[in-house]
């Protein structure tokens, strides 16, 4: 399905292609075009802004995590259709939402993101761990402001040394060891405003900090199918998953939060 809307610049696509679902098997990323139209990335980013003048003192915008929890809003972009149609042709027709987070690197001195692996600080709480993160650009996304990085073909290989890095200067407080990466495979993933890339939950990635004048800002959406079993009881009365489309695939294992009201 093509969109245009006001930018003639500005298309649309929801149709992911056998080679890209290739691409990103192999890979552990795919970067992806534009799934919103123009005035719906203008709304969510004018909402966004609210929320970041809305911080408590001394909560940086860089941890504004799990932020559906608090703005059901957010469940427009999080269980869009288009959105559900590119995510099924990675991980099937039975989708959970497990997680987002909006990182916003302000300028000058947005934090840097260590190299990690998402899957490894999940630990046993999901099994199997197969997680797939969307990471929408809600601001232009380039070297120069701290893109995402990854390191391609990482997802392979899942038994990585991590050390600790300065935490006044990065978003976690651990980096997967020089030695257990392969920096010649590193790719800067630069987005314009409104595109998107997907990881795979083992994916090797970070993004350096923001020194520059422009912010960067993401959204990432993170999405499971629906046989994945949340093992850890202690999350249940306050992080929640959500089957947004068909079919519980536990056998009742799970428990999910009804998706709110959004309209």
């Amino acid at each position: 399905m093509n969109l245009t809307n006001t930018d003639k610049n500005w298309n649309t696509e929801t149709t992911v292609t056998d080679e890209e679902v290739a691409f990103y098997d192999e890979n552990g990323y795919l970067k992806f075009g534009k799934i919103f139209t123009q005035p719906e990335l203008d709304e969510l980013r004018d909402y966004v802004d609210d929320m970041i003048a809305s911080l408590p003192e001394g909560k940086r915008p860089e941890q504004m995590d799990v932020p559906h929890f608090e703005h059901p809003y957010l469940f427009k972009y999080l269980a869009d259709p288009r959105v559900l149609d590119v995510i099924e042709r990675f991980i099937g027709p039975d989708i959970l939402l497990w997680s987002s987070h909006f990182i916003s690197k302000r300028t000058s001195d947005g934090l840097a993101v260590p190299w990690h692996q998402d899957g490894v600080y999940w630990g046993e709480r999901l099994q199997p761990m197969r997680v797939i993160t969307m990471w929408l650009a809600v601001d232009e996304s380039t070297v120069e402001n701290g893109c995402m990085r990854v390191i391609a073909g990482s997802h392979k290989l899942r038994d990585r040394r991590y050390e600790t890095v300065d935490r006044e200067k990065h978003l976690f407080g651990s980096e997967v060891i020089a030695e257990d990466m392969d920096e010649s495979r590193v790719v800067d993933l630069e987005l314009a405003v409104g595109e998107c890339h997907f990881h795979d939950a083992f994916t090797i990635h970070g993004s350096a900090p923001n020194t520059s004048q422009k912010r960067r800002c993401g959204y990432t959406m993170r999405y499971m199918p629906a046989d994945v079993r949340c093992n850890d009881p202690s999350l249940r009365p306050s992080h929640h998953i959500y089957l947004l489309r068909g079919e519980d695939r536990t056998d009742g294992f799970n428990t999910y939060t009804p998706v709110p009201d959004f309209s």
